[in-house]
């Protein structure tokens, strides 16, 4: 979840102290809860108003991933957040604008 600065905290709050879930990760711009068998990453992000949600989907083959969406007409958006050097993944939208990172699938999973 994208959060604006002026909401992050009270957010955080929300997931950490009314739902009580566990934190996983910290860092003063981001931080991750497990929530349920997922986990909930809340990012601090100063250009933007409202709240976003932005969804991950994991992939043994990244590049298979790419060539199958691009021939379903799925829009790169490579452009929405820098990724890491080396990092194998990549950005796409759905028809709504909701932001997926599609990813290599992580040894832990």
């Amino acid at each position: 979840m994208k959060l604006p600065s002026h909401i992050f905290d009270a957010t955080v709050s929300f997931y950490k102290d009314v739902l009580k879930l566990p934190l996983i990760e910290k860092d003063e711009a981001s931080i991750v809860f497990r929530f349920g068998t997922q986990n909930l990453w809340l990012d601090r992000v100063d250009r933007i108003r409202t709240a976003e949600i932005w969804l991950e989907i994991v992939t043994d083959d990244v590049e298979a991933a790419a060539e199958y969406l691009n021939q379903q007409n799925v829009p790169c958006r490579d452009e929405i957040e820098p990724l890491p050097n080396g990092f194998q993944g990549f950005w796409v939208s759905n028809p709504a604008e909701v932001i997926h990172l599609v990813a290599r699938q992580s040894e832990s999973e």
